[in-house]
């Protein structure tokens, strides 16, 4: 089979399509033909992984050693990206009892990667489901990696209706699930964003946007229930007098500050720092999919690659100029 392939770390460069065994799936797993996969954050950061020093590591530094060793030290272990795909099952194992022949799914491999490639296998039991039926294969690959880790992060701060939370980062695929989440929940939410992209975040259903570029949201007088920081741009510090009497500093990534913050503010009561780490599993991406096919998430594509051009997508992907998510189809099977 076909699938983009890179062997040293580096630039976009590094990816090259190759010809690779097609994978075998075992007893409790399926074969999923890939129709289409995207390009996301974890794609961007293991093609390059050898850059991140303990200190540029966007979490803190105990899991930099494990996440270098899984990843690879000298040299990339998986040598095929891709995070997310979606696709139809080709085939399955003898103990298969989910799927069967045929069914349009689309997963979450996760730090395994592999969706850069015309077959991929996952388990029937990890982050697999049957792909929403008003989406695309386009638009249900930008889904499940922002959505899952969105979900699970939100529901450290039980959004109620009527609360005011600002996104900080709200046009990233986490930034922008997590935006279309809390609309869901009922609250207000405004969305901060770069100038070229609010177009985008107004898209997704924002009540009201931030061009961080123009405004600082930590000035402007607002109070919110929750401040959902993103990339950890903002500190404590700073956002504390725009949290109301008992709001939430949530962070998608942190440092080991925020976790001396996170008990610090446990102990002494009202505003607090709550870090988190995300676990996929396959019954919140169920309830993503019934999200979808309520009309409460959708996708908004920016540009489309074939697999052969996965490495210009990397490169449009890192130019800063996305208004959306960047796919690469696999036309051979579409």
């Amino acid at each position: 089979m076909k699938a983009m392939v890179y062997t040293e770390y580096g630039t976009p460069d590094v990816l090259h399509l190759s010809d690779v065994p097609k994978p075998t799936p075992k007893d409790d797993e399926i074969l999923v033909r890939v129709r289409a996969t995207d390009v996301g954050f974890g794609d961007l950061m293991a093609r390059q992984f050898n850059a991140f020093t303990p200190r540029s590591f966007n979490m803190p530094v105990f899991l930099w050693l494990p996440s270098r060793l899984t990843i690879g030290v000298s040299k990339p272990k998986k040598h095929i990206l891709g995070s997310e795909f979606a696709g139809e099952v080709e085939a399955v194992g003898s103990a298969v009892t989910r799927f069967k022949p045929g069914d349009q799914v689309f997963g979450y491999p996760s730090s395994n990667f592999g969706a850069y490639a015309e077959y991929i296998c996952m388990s029937e039991k990890a982050s697999v489901m049957l792909k929403p039926a008003n989406m695309t294969y386009e638009e249900a690959t930008t889904v499940p990696y922002g959505a899952l880790t969105a979900l699970n992060l939100l529901k450290k701060v039980d959004i109620h209706p009527g609360q005011k939370i600002l996104i900080n980062g709200a046009s990233g695929s986490i930034g922008a699930a997590a935006l279309q989440l809390a609309k869901s929940y009922g609250a207000h939410v405004t969305a901060v964003c770069g100038t070229q992209r609010l177009e985008y975040v107004i898209a997704l259903g924002a009540d009201k946007v931030i061009d961080y570029t123009q405004e600082d949201f930590t000035r402007n007088g607002e109070t919110y229930d929750v401040i959902f920081d993103i990339l950890g741009k903002t500190s404590f510090a700073r956002c504390k007098n725009s949290l109301k009497p008992n709001g939430r500093l949530l962070y998608a990534s942190f440092k080991m500050k925020q976790l001396f913050q996170m008990l610090w503010t446990s102990i002494r009561g009202g505003k607090r720092v709550i870090c988190a780490l995300a676990m996929d599993k396959q019954a919140d991406l169920a309830q993503i999919r019934e999200l979808v096919e309520a009309g409460k998430i959708k996708a908004i594509l920016d540009r489309c690659y074939p697999l052969a051009q996965a490495a210009e997508a990397h490169r449009y992907a890192e130019s800063g100029q996305k208004r959306g998510s960047i796919v690469i189809t696999l036309a051979a099977n579409a």
